[in-house]
């Protein structure tokens, strides 16, 4: 656990002394009246969410001692119901959309909330919260924290809130979807860093979802680049796989002064030496950040990676690096990284793990121009798929060929919805062009070609 920077306590206790002695609170205390705590909210809670937004940004591993410190009956349950939120969405779940572990901090801020004075108005808002958090949990762990509660008029209250409905596995996960859309502009992640390895089992998974989270975020992880140090550092995980995940993400992704270089440099390269597998788990485990739809593994990630690997070391990792050094300073549309990526694909099975990195690394290129290709720029579409017979037939690979087809017909459709005149210009010089090239890359038979670009007759009113 880390403690909150003393300047963000500070800052918390001048709002609690400004809460307790606001004519707002001192209305509400006299004439019990729901109006006056709304106002009270009103004021106060915009503030509190500007320091939580500031300390999630920045400082996101003293988010829980944040947290805790909002639990003190001086905040008047204030922004409890939102944090009580981010606590439910927190909790990892498996694939029957359950908790993996219990979720012990949901259960701290549930209960401050039913022992605060003002507990009536704020269960008003608290409701979806508690069902979606009773759903993922064990019924077992659920009844027993209704009955640490003393109050019987709570205990119904909770008890309502447990749902049949989410009993069943198709409703717990709607419902858990449904709700999770309501946060997904919110940053509220945060993560524990292990310090046993029992603790590297358990919190591994959070911790990766937590690194991704931020990287694809665009966040400012400064604040994480030390604890990642000590992590790193630890002899005890090293060489374990959890380990070497954390490592990948953070050698990939963080952008790092020399000297924290030269640290994760240092271990990577030792514990490569020592593991005779360790090509094998990196290159697993960068194909499925290729395969992660959220994750964009850049050029410029794949360099940075690069001048953190010792190359002179004789493995596939440093024939990989050097691969995607070519590719990258060179330019996959250039003859010399073209005949250097067909070289290196014939001295490795066609299915390896090495060579499909190899493939993805391309597709990326193809998929992120393509995707940030605005509709008035087709003619560059028209240009860059001359590179796909060439690919195409270096790699000789169905699934490759599938995905520039997918990629290629959404950019089409994407066209077709744009210029619908279609005696227009664009329209014909667009048609002209995948009822060629779609054929000859085998993406459209001529009678899909027909169909695509068929006119759709509307229905006729009936006459009344």
């Amino acid at each position: 656990m880390y403690e909150l920077d003393q300047q963000y306590i500070e800052r918390l206790e001048t709002l609690a002394s400004e809460i307790q002695e606001s004519e707002e609170l001192n209305k509400y205390l006299e004439e019990e009246e729901e109006e006056d705590f709304i106002r009270l909210k009103e004021m106060f809670e915009p503030r509190i969410g500007l320091l939580y937004e500031e300390v999630a940004s920045e400082n996101p591993l003293q988010l829980i001692p944040l947290e805790e410190l909002l639990l003190e009956p001086l905040f008047e349950g204030l922004f409890l119901p939102r944090i009580l939120g981010y606590s439910v969405l927190r909790g990892e779940v498996n694939d029957d959309v359950k908790y993996v572990r219990p979720q012990e901090h949901f259960k701290e801020i549930l209960l401050a909330i039913c022992n605060s004075a003002n507990f009536d108005i704020i269960k008003k808002r608290i409701g979806q919260s508690i069902q979606i958090g009773f759903a993922l949990s064990s019924d077992i762990w659920v009844t027993n924290l209704i009955a640490s509660l003393d109050n019987k008029r709570i205990r119904y209250f909770l008890q309502g809130q447990k749902l049949e409905k989410y009993r069943r596995p198709k409703e717990r996960t709607a419902g858990y979807l449904r709700y999770k859309r309501q946060f997904i502009n919110e940053n509220f992640q945060t993560a524990e860093f292990p310090d046993s390895v029992g603790g590297l089992k358990v919190l591994s998974s959070s911790l990766k979802s937590f690194l991704l989270y931020r990287i694809r975020k665009n966040l400012n992880n400064n604040s994480i680049v030390e604890p990642m140090k000590q992590f790193l550092e630890n002899k005890d995980f090293q060489g374990s796989i959890e380990h070497l995940h954390l490592m990948t993400i953070y050698g990939f992704f963080f952008e790092l002064n020399e000297e924290d270089q030269a640290h994760v440099s240092e271990i990577l390269n030792k514990i490569r030496k020592q593991q005779a597998e360790f090509s094998d788990h990196f290159l697993k485990f960068t194909l499925d950040l290729h395969a992660n739809p959220e994750i964009d593994l850049t050029p410029e990630a794949d360099l940075r990676m690069g001048k953190l690997l010792n190359l002179k070391q004789k493995d596939e990792l440093s024939e990989y690096f050097k691969l995607l050094n070519i590719i990258h300073e060179e330019g996959f549309n250039q003859e010399e990284a073209q005949e250097a990526v067909k070289v290196f694909y014939i001295q490795h099975e066609g299915l390896s793990t090495i060579n499909e990195c190899v493939r993805q690394t391309i597709y990326q290129y193809f998929r992120r121009f393509i995707l940030n290709l605005d509709t008035e720029a087709y003619t560059d579409f028209f240009e860059i798929t001359k590179l796909y017979p060439i690919y195409m037939g270096i790699f000789a690979n169905q699934k490759f060929n599938q995905n520039l087809k997918e990629l290629s017909m959404r950019y089409v459709r994407k066209l077709l919805k744009r210029f619908t005149d279609k005696r227009g210009k664009d329209y014909q010089d667009i048609k002209k062009f995948v009822s060629r090239t779609f054929k000859d890359f085998e993406f459209l038979k001529e009678k899909e070609i027909i169909e695509l670009f068929k006119t759709r007759r509307k229905k006729k009113t009936p006459a009344k």
